[in-house]
């Protein structure tokens, strides 16, 4: 478990980061979100100790990190930070080196690592000749390539197709799943939505919501219903503490829907059985907000 502990950080007289604090569960995908400017990529930097925090600490599994810990770790920065001319299977293999492996392993990494991406085909290819696309891949697989123990990822997914995208949802979710700690933020709130088990928002540095992706929605959703029924809807304007906000009221099709408020759980649940009375209730879900939403209000 990854631990950060009331950090604060100053670039002069500007402070970026004010007692951050948040934790990265085993096996947990963590997304990390914010606006441009918001101390996402100085907090990554301070955990990864390429900076020092003016107070706070990182800890894993109780203890302050140190730097052979940090050897356990795959970072991927926002910048490419690849060497343009050099083959990229010899370039991981180099990487894979430099963290101790021994040449077997890290070709066999390496290999291992270009199939699941989709860059096996180009492992003889310098990193300048390939697309962006691919040399994200790439990027990826010279953060992985050395079987980290943690992951700290900074926008593994810009520049990617959708096809890439699931393709490196796939292989970050197969490392969670084997146990490792992974942090990773984007601008893509539908990626980070489809793929975090936990969510961190960050805003003028200071953390504005830190929680589960389920929990999160469950305390920001408002008090809005819909309904889908074989018969009228178009009754449910008239009942007590329920305020419509669409209706389709009886139309000529196989199922009639109503979205609406209600101002206590015991009337949303009045409008579902007076409806079972009715006929067929095809559905009846609370509406549960997006991580977009969910942004938009805690930043405000």
């Amino acid at each position: 478990m990854l631990d950060i502990r009331a950090v604060t950080k100053s670039y002069g007289t500007r402070k970026v980061l004010t007692d951050v604090s948040f934790t990265v569960g085993d096996g947990r995908m963590t997304g990390f979100v914010g606006a441009n400017g918001a101390g996402k990529t100085t907090t990554m930097r301070i955990i990864l100790g390429v900076l020092s925090p003016d107070s706070g600490t990182v800890l894993i599994d109780g203890v302050p990190v140190t730097a052979s810990d940090r050897r356990r770790f795959g970072y991927m920065p926002e910048e490419r930070g690849l060497y343009p001319k050099m083959k990229v299977a010899e370039q991981l293999v180099y990487l894979a080196r430099l963290h101790g492996l021994s040449p077997a392993s890290a070709r066999r990494n390496t290999a291992d690592l270009l199939e699941r991406l989709g860059l096996d085909a180009r492992a003889g290819d310098t990193v300048e000749s390939l697309s962006l696309g691919n040399q994200q891949r790439a990027q990826i697989a010279a953060a992985l390539v050395h079987d980290p123990e943690f992951l700290v990822l900074d926008e593994p997914f810009s520049g990617l197709d959708p096809l890439a995208v699931e393709v490196v949802m796939s292989v970050l979710a197969g490392f969670a799943a084997q146990g490792a700690p992974v942090l990773f933020s984007s601008h893509q709130l539908d990626i980070v939505e489809r793929l975090c088990d936990d969510l961190i928002i960050i805003a003028d540095g200071e953390i504005r919501a830190n929680g589960s992706r389920d929990a999160l929605r469950e305390q920001h959703s408002s008090p809005r219903f819909e309904i889908r029924t074989a018969g009228d809807t178009g009754w449910i304007r008239s009942q007590p503490g329920i305020t419509v906000i669409d209706v389709n009221g009886a139309s000529t099709g196989d199922s009639n829907f109503a979205v609406f408020e209600a101002e206590t759980d015991a009337a949303s649940q009045a409008v579902l059985h007076h409806a079972i009375t009715l006929g067929a209730v095809h559905t009846f879900s609370q509406q549960r907000p997006t991580l977009a939403t969910i942004f938009k209000e805690v930043i405000a």
